[in-house]
């Protein structure tokens, strides 16, 4: 026995699958990505923001002075 609804043009609710535009489907599947590892993509900006400040911290001149004993300076530590 048929169910009403279940043929071909029926209206039972399972009419055509529209499929958006290939730029469409790139997006959502962005979107679906990012929202799948958002986690993993913070923790990655964050090291790699860590990275930039301590290299550029660790660039300076002032910073090998922590490190340098000054020939004739006043010795803090001793």
């Amino acid at each position: 026995m048929r169910r009403p609804g279940a043929g071909r043009g029926g209206g039972g609710g399972g009419g055509e699958v529209r499929r958006g535009s290939a730029v469409t489907r790139a997006v959502d599947a962005v979107f679906a990505f990012v929202r799948m590892a958002e986690f993993e993509i913070l923790f990655f900006l964050f090291l790699v923001v860590a990275f930039l400040l301590f290299k550029d911290l660790t660039s300076r001149p002032e910073y090998n002075q922590i490190f340098v004993k000054k020939p004739g300076g006043n010795d803090f530590w001793s």
